[in-house]
């Protein structure tokens, strides 16, 4: 059965979207929670769908939070073993015009950038990443700002996201979220107005102003 939705803009998340880069995050946010006697798991649980920035501030209130996160983000861009495109997300975005999608992320332009070329995925025109908002997710400001960068009303955008919170994240800016199966089992996407296993499983047609997405 066919799944059909209608917008004038995609906002896509990056990690869990349109690479995979979970290992990375993984290991350099293990490594650092023990070099600073923090529970590892608990970490990397906590940064996952944040800027590095907040996780720190959230795991470890009392240190330097800025001066931490240039080495995290510098570790984070040197680790690039395990980055692969995830399946449909290099086809998809050669299939669409420049601003017709963004992607949004809490991954700072310098990473984001470093994961997507590692990938093999052209970095997009437009790209809203943790340098570019005062609060990231799971803030509204992200999705509102790739919103805002395409000209497009929030509520004519659709957005792919990976994580529950993410998903709420897009419907607290007033946007669709179509879910990927690629982080979390659907029954927990359940805020997702749709749930497909990767961006393989769709197919974007544009229809006059409107963009026509199939499931």
């Amino acid at each position: 059965m066919i799944s059909t939705f209608t917008c004038h803009a995609i906002l896509f998340d990056l990690d869990g979207v349109l690479v995979d880069s979970t290992a990375g995050v993984s290991r350099v946010w293990g490594r650092w929670a023990r070099e600073h006697n923090l529970e590892p798991q608990h970490v990397i649980d906590t940064a996952h769908g944040r800027r590095s920035i907040e996780t720190l501030r959230l795991v470890a209130p009392r240190i330097d939070a800025a001066a931490e996160n240039i080495r995290v983000e510098a570790m984070e861009i040197a680790d690039t073993e395990g980055v692969i495109a995830l399946p449909g997300a290099a086809n998809m975005l050669r299939s669409l015009a420049p601003e017709r999608f963004a992607v949004v992320t809490s991954a700072t332009r310098a990473l984001a950038s470093a994961r997507l070329k590692h990938a093999g995925i052209e970095v997009p025109a437009n790209v809203v990443a943790a340098d570019d908002v005062v609060n990231g997710k799971p803030h509204a400001e992200p999705y509102l700002k790739g919103a805002e960068l395409l000209r497009i009303a929030p509520a004519d955008c659709i957005v792919f996201e990976d994580t529950p919170s993410g998903i709420a994240v897009a419907r607290a800016a007033g946007m669709r979220a179509i879910g990927l199966r690629t982080t979390y089992s659907a029954d927990k996407l359940t805020e997702a107005v749709a749930v497909v296993g990767s961006l393989a499983e769709v197919r974007v047609a544009v229809e006059g102003e409107l963009l026509r997405i199939d499931l």
